[in-house]
């Protein structure tokens, strides 16, 4: 089934380490509403930089500081709430 997404683009005008302090700080009051209430169980979410080529996770940097494209996610259930 095909439905509607809600996409929200909040641009940081700052370093990388500031903006991933930043979108944390969304995350965290994100993960504290009642998502399932309105019935979300999950949220994928992604820092990127306007000037990659792909689209970029700054949440996910490996040793070498190489990130990759893969998206990072909120799961919301009736009695827990974690990030993956």
């Amino acid at each position: 089934m095909s439905g509607f997404r809600l996409h929200i683009d909040i641009p940081f005008e700052c370093g990388e380490q500031e903006a991933i302090e930043k979108s944390k700080a969304i995350l965290q009051l994100l993960e504290k509403t009642k998502m399932v209430d309105i019935g979300v169980d999950r949220v994928n979410y992604r820092l990127g930089h306007d000037e990659d080529r792909q689209k970029s996770n700054y949440f996910q940097k490996n040793e070498n500081g190489h990130v990759n494209n893969k998206k990072s996610q909120i799961l919301f259930t009736e009695d827990l709430t974690g990030v993956e």
